[in-house]
């Protein structure tokens, strides 16, 4: 079914208009914060959203070099450091939903489950066409109840989404407009107190704006590839503090001859920001590099010339890093091991970190990562049909890494050490020098003719601080085990069990009269979430899906003092049209 813009506009404005009953409410990531593409995702306690983050376990996809003979034609994603490695293991645990069967029309979406949530999607699109491709998503989610004291732990999410594309010979021009709100509860608060705080009290809200135009070139054959964006992001909070980002992006590669070709880079963004205090903060990086073929080995030589404007910790503003790869292929199709030594300065806005962490307390100071030098190794194998196994270590070298601390200080000048602080909210911290950072992710992946899907991801990740007491809320170890069966294109399986070792938290504990109150790290809890899905499709147009979430039913805290829900289940119905 096709529609024109004065019907998406007119079914668009019914759904949003379909009053959805949440009790009045008072945070991650979040995904995203990173957590990039339109998916919903069922949260336990925080949609986190590190930008699908965007997530830790994003493939690392390397491909073979070409046979000797042909036109280059190859891309290295890990020659470029990629961002979740500058952000590790830091995403609240969601539950992400398969992707449906690809849609070039349209369906409506809604669900119910405990905790009084109700789910929400419309989805519309053009039919397949040659010249253009545009719609729009529009997502809710909202539950009413939350772990915690009913609705002063409840949460919601509302999303519109625009998109469209008009091709033009090799040439794709195409622009996106996405809008959001978000509202989450302050309710890490001590529950040992006769008088509980109300739910408008302790609420938050954010509001997220992002447009973005581009051009690519659509020919994989074209001698200059190129990909050019230019945007904006608009966020703010209930605090009044806001933060708006004007950015560019570009990736470009022009051949050379039959096995080489040079690589530009680049990334621009200007961000002003405002709470109590007003700053701007510039940010520019690029990095040029030359590639090329030699038989089995493939080398990439160039650097990155990064700057920001943050002075957190007095941090070297202008970067020069190396960037060199180099690929061999062992067996044809099969094996390719790599190795690289780089660096890259990683953009960090306050729009990603409230995605990862909503509860950030306000008036904080925002600093981009710079990471390196950085040594990576790695590999990646086809050993069977179906079957893919990657690799890869990675030693690096930060300065001013983000981490979550809980909020609250020892007031100095007084008798006994008077403890001022908020459970309920996170600071940024810095370590004042480098941090090194040892990672070690892997990746199994079996793929049967798109039926069957098993994988197991893991990361390890060892954190070396200098003045801080911990890596706060960087959880050393995290896995994934997932699978999903589709069975007669009629009842589509999916499990996915995480687990996330402990990580720590800040506390503080009373002594005595003459000691007063003393800082601890407290450790968080160690994660294990098992997740089912079941979509069941009864009629040509008619769906139904089950979801379990967290049912192994334990109400860990990610972030501590933050308990998540329990086991919660979502029952719904999917009708294309």
């Amino acid at each position: 079914m096709t529609f024109t813009p004065s019907k998406l506009l007119a079914l668009a404005g019914l759904l949003t208009t379909v009053p959805v009953v949440v009790q009045a409410q008072t945070t991650r990531p979040t995904n995203r914060g990173k957590i990039e593409e339109a998916e919903i995702e069922i949260v336990k306690e925080r949609v986190n959203q590190l930008p699908e983050a965007t997530r830790n376990f994003e493939k690392i996809k390397v491909e073979a070099p070409a046979k000797t003979g042909a036109k280059v034609n190859y891309t290295y994603p890990d020659f470029r450091l990629p961002a979740d490695l500058l952000n590790p293991s830091v995403r609240v645990l969601t539950i992400r939903q398969e992707e449906p069967t690809l849609q070039t029309g349209n369906y409506v979406k809604a669900g119910v489950g405990n905790y009084a949530t109700f789910l929400g999607r419309l989805h519309l699109h053009n039919t397949r066409s040659n010249s253009a491709s545009y719609g729009l998503d529009l997502n809710h989610l909202a539950s009413a109840r939350g772990p915690v004291d009913k609705d002063n732990s409840s949460q919601s999410r509302t999303n519109l989404d625009f998109h469209g594309e008009t091709y033009s010979g090799t040439t794709a021009l195409g622009g996106k407009l996405e809008i959001g709100r978000e509202r989450y509860n302050f309710y890490g608060y001590n529950r040992n107190v006769t008088v509980l705080p109300e739910a408008d009290n302790i609420k938050q809200t954010f509001t997220r704006v992002g447009a973005k135009v581009y051009a690519r070139n659509r020919a994989t054959d074209a001698q200059f590839q190129y990909d050019l964006g230019v945007g904006y992001r608009h966020w703010n909070d209930r605090f009044k503090a806001k933060e708006n980002n004007i950015y560019a992006e570009l990736r470009s590669a022009y051949v050379l001859g039959e096995t080489s070709r040079v690589t530009v880079n680049g990334d621009f963004s200007y961000i002003s920001f405002e709470d109590s205090l007003k700053y701007s903060r510039p940010y520019f990086q690029i990095t040029p590099a030359f590639e090329a073929n030699l038989n089995r080995l493939v080398v990439s030589v160039g650097a990155t010339l990064g700057y920001t404007g943050d002075t957190i910790r007095q941090a070297q503003q202008l970067n020069v890093y190396p960037a060199i790869r180099l690929a061999y292929t062992v067996t044809e199709d099969k094996f390719v091991a790599f190795a690289g030594l780089g660096g890259a300065i990683q953009r960090v806005t306050m729009y990603d970190l409230t995605t990862e962490n909503p509860w950030l307390a306000p008036n904080q100071r925002v600093s981009d990562t710079r990471r390196g030098p950085t040594l990576y190794v790695g590999f990646n194998a086809t050993p069977a049909r179906s079957l893919e196994v990657n690799a890869r270590v990675t030693l690096s070298n930060d300065r001013t890494l983000y981490f979550y601390e809980n909020a609250g200080y020892i007031q100095p000048g007084v008798v006994g050490g008077l403890y001022r602080g908020d459970s309920t909210k996170f600071n940024l911290v810095y370590d004042k020098k480098a941090t090194q950072l040892f990672n070690v992710h892997g990746e199994i992946i079996y793929n049967a003719v798109e039926k069957t899907r098993v994988g197991l991801k893991f990361d390890y990740n060892g954190y070396n601080v200098k003045t801080l007491a911990q890596p706060y809320h960087r959880p050393a170890f995290q896995t994934v085990l997932f699978a999903t069966h589709n069975l007669y294109d009629k009842l589509l399986l999916g499990a996915e069990l995480y687990t996330y070792s402990s990580s720590y938290g800040t506390g503080y504990d009373y002594q005595s009269s003459a000691v007063g109150y003393r800082k601890v790290a407290r450790p968080t809890d160690s994660v294990v979430d098992l997740n089912l899905r079941a979509d069941y499709r009864i009629m040509e147009k008619l769906s139904i899906f089950a979801m379990g979430n967290n049912l192994i039913g334990g109400q860990y805290e990610r972030f501590l003092n933050y308990p998540v829900k329990g086991a919660n289940v979502l029952l719904g119905a999917t009708y294309d049209f």
